[in-house]
């Protein structure tokens, strides 16, 4: 028997003078005659932490069936397509998060369950950091943080400080770690080089594509390849230079020629396309592997953003004090049903993105909810939860499971690390994790 399968390292790239793009995993990357679960190529899970902020109407949110045969809620329902990539973790209750000064640490406080006082040692770390530790050794990028509105995350902001609401990423209890608003200037931290933002920028500048400075070696790869390697190097390729076309096109927009005080800059007009852009950023990031840890946030506490696209022109913050006026919770519904559509897109495109053995969603374990529950209330009991992916089968999937009252929101946190290969003794007030996910 002749085994003449060329081997590529799995840390393979794409170099030209000024750039280098990483390559998704490939047939090529494994070894002859070697089941993909023994190699170094075998997929590792991607996390990724989705927080929308104000909530979520509760009866809305939540099936009342629980088990595997349950009826999709109405925020939820762009979901279903997904359902057996979908545990839904219903009961749970975030201590850490509960304070005089709600908006102030709601974000901050959602991936550590711990408030803004006794943080040492690791209480404070957030879930995305602790796992960016262990997956982030061996990618370019730690982990990736983006939001869909505001991004600064100093300290000495106000009582709370250390922007608790600007953020749900903590490097150490007392480092918060900015997130990136500028689709644009996050395509060039991943695949741009230089030493300085404004080397890149000009090297950039010169042809327009990243791809132009990789045309020779991209040559030289697709030889060295089988059919199904080469088709799914053009493939990867030709969304590499999708994404440079809107990125192109976001530069001559109106908002990247208008500076505005406290208002994001480099960003679509729209806002549903602002959100897809930064999505699909986070999706590139996973399948070059550049990193496998990933937060974004919606949108900022106490958003004053309207949604003229579903025709509300109420604020969302004060829409969210809804005083149980059937017509406010009506319009809040459908804000809430509108987030889940977007996200819903990213999980598709997940769905179809081939990675090893299986699809990038089938790899993937992605947490999207809320720190609070009844934006009316403030309260964080019980918080809006719903785990997508399957983190390459240690996940069941296709469950709406519901848990006593004050169970900790922390055990679900913990059991997400549990289910990447990451066991930490704990996690804020964490108890144990849930066997049944």
């Amino acid at each position: 028997m002749f085994i003449t399968k060329k081997h590529l390292s799995r840390r393979t790239v794409l170099r030209g003078l000024g750039a280098s793009i990483s390559l998704p995993l490939l047939d090529a990357m494994i070894p002859a005659s070697t089941a993909l679960a023994q190699t170094a190529a075998q997929p590792r899970p991607r996390m990724g932490f989705v927080y929308f902020p104000h909530g979520a109407v509760m009866k809305s949110w939540s099936p009342q069936q629980v088990g595997t045969d349950f009826t999709i809620s109405p925020i939820l329902k762009p979901l279903d397509p997904f359902r057996s990539h979908m545990t839904i973790v219903s009961g749970l209750r975030n201590k850490g998060g509960e304070s005089s000064d709600p908006h102030g640490i709601m974000a901050g406080t959602w991936l550590s369950c711990q408030g803004i006082k006794g943080r040492e040692g690791d209480k404070g770390v957030t879930a995305d950091q602790i796992a960016a530790r262990r997956f982030g050794l061996d990618t370019p990028m730690p982990s990736l943080e983006l939001t869909g509105e505001g991004g600064n995350a100093t300290c000495g902001q106000g009582a709370t400080g250390c922007g608790f609401g600007s953020t749900v990423s903590f490097r150490t209890p007392t480092q918060p770690l900015p997130m990136e608003d500028n689709p644009r200037k996050v395509f060039y931290q991943m695949f741009g080089q230089g030493d300085t933002n404004q080397e890149r920028r000009e090297i950039l500048d010169e042809t327009g594509s990243l791809l132009d400075y990789v045309r020779d070696e991209g040559a030289r790869l697709q030889r060295r390849i089988g059919a199904a390697d080469r088709a799914r190097v053009n493939d990867y390729l030709e969304s590499v230079r999708e994404v440079e076309r809107r990125v192109q096109k976001l530069a001559t927009s109106d908002s990247a020629k208008i500076e505005l005080p406290n208002a994001p800059q480099g960003v679509p007009d729209d806002f549903g396309q602002h959100l897809d852009l930064l999505f699909d950023m986070i999706a590139l990031s996973w399948q070059s592997n550049m990193t496998r840890v990933s937060s974004m946030m919606l949108a900022k506490e106490v958003s004053m953003r309207t949604y003229p696209n579903l025709q509300i022109t109420e604020a969302f913050h004060p829409l969210s004090h809804h005083q149980n006026d059937p017509d406010k919770i009506e319009r809040l519904v459908r804000i809430q049903n509108w987030h889940t559509q977007v996200f819903a897109k990213f999980i598709k495109k997940l769905s179809v993105m081939p990675d090893g053995d299986g699809t990038m969603l089938d790899h993937s374990i992605i947490l999207y909810g809320s720190n609070m529950s009844n934006s009316d209330l403030h309260n964080n009991d019980p918080l809006p939860n719903v785990v997508m992916g399957k983190a390459y089968g240690r996940i069941k999937g296709g469950q709406h499971l519901k848990y006593p009252q004050d169970t900790p929101h922390a055990n679900l946190l913990l059991t997400m690390l549990d289910r990447a290969g990451i066991a930490p003794p704990s996690l804020g007030n964490s108890t144990g994790t849930f066997a049944e996910v």
